[in-house]
């Protein structure tokens, strides 16, 4: 008979751990929206695309 040990049960992120993941990614995307809202003539294109929707 060998000794060999089970494996582990995979885990499961804990919630605390899901929601800094959760918080990171959003001030992530809002700092890149922030960083593009600084570049004018992305502002004026992103207005232009929209407007011709219409």
């Amino acid at each position: 008979m060998s000794s060999v040990p089970p494996c582990p049960a995979p885990r499961r992120p804990s919630a605390r751990r899901l929601r800094l993941l959760l918080w990171t990614a959003a001030v992530a995307a809002c700092a890149a929206v922030f960083a593009w809202y600084l570049s004018p003539t992305f502002v004026l294109t992103l207005a232009d695309r929209l407007w011709s929707c219409f």
